[in-house]
């Protein structure tokens, strides 16, 4: 056994989260997972086997350290999609809240308050990890971005230079009127043309990822990034000063 402990130090441990479900939180093995087994910081037992790593030990029950938070596929982790399927932008908002309730209620820190130091630790890494995934998935910009991201596509930081310039016409001209009314009604006015054109965009991206154009998706979510940017100028605006 000490020989088994000894290896199971030297052997870095990729736990995947799996909890309520038999598929476990990303289901069948993602990108990044190894065929080969996953072995207990604790008891030095393998882990997983067919399905990947589990989040708990099966020996000892002992609560396994989550994957690296860089390059994580937080559809996978989710459940989204499901085992066997491919990732979508399209996604069931009741299901993701379903599942995020589920999670953190297994690996929430408050469960491991009579746990070693290390589940602990764990316990909280994993939570955090949980509400980015979250937070990114229930979002269609973040959402979209993401899903960029794990294809290998990224939006350039800064000035966008492909834009069209009639839509930076327009992009402008909606910020000048945020800036210089102050009528209540022509606010909430430009607030439903905002979310109108988020939810336009949105349905755009969508029919890129389905059709695997990830240069259209790319440039509907460029677009929806400036819209985003004036809807937090319109949610600064109704804050008292």
């Amino acid at each position: 056994m000490w020989r088994l402990q000894r290896r199971a130090l030297a052997v870095p441990v990729w736990a995947a989260l799996r909890a309520a479900s038999p598929g476990g939180v990303g289901g069948a093995r993602g990108r990044g997972s190894s065929s080969s087994s996953s072995w207990c910081w604790r008891c030095g037992g393998a882990l997983g086997g067919g399905g990947g790593a589990s989040c708990f030990c099966p020996a000892c029950r002992a609560l396994q350290p989550p994957p690296p938070l860089h390059g994580a596929d937080l559809f996978r982790l989710m459940g989204c999609p499901p085992p066997r399927s491919e990732r979508s932008f399209r996604l069931d908002e009741a299901q993701l809240q379903r599942r995020f309730r589920s999670l953190q209620r297994r690996l929430h820190p408050d469960r491991f308050g009579q746990s070693t130091q290390a589940e602990r630790d764990f316990s909280e890494q994993h939570s955090a990890l949980v509400n980015r995934a979250y937070g990114t998935l229930r979002r269609p910009l973040s959402r979209g971005l993401h899903l960029l991201e794990l294809n290998g596509v990224e939006l350039e930081k800064g000035t966008d230079s492909e834009a069209d310039p009639e839509f930076l016409s327009e992009i402008m001209e909606i910020n000048e009127k945020l800036t210089e009314t102050n009528n209540e009604d022509t606010r909430e006015e430009l607030e439903n043309y905002i979310a109108a054109k988020q939810e336009e965009l949105a349905r755009v991206v969508g029919q890129a990822f389905d059709q695997d154009d990830l240069q259209k998706a790319k440039k509907a979510l460029a677009k929806m990034k400036y819209f985003a940017n004036l809807e937090e100028k319109v949610k600064r605006t109704k804050i008292p000063s």
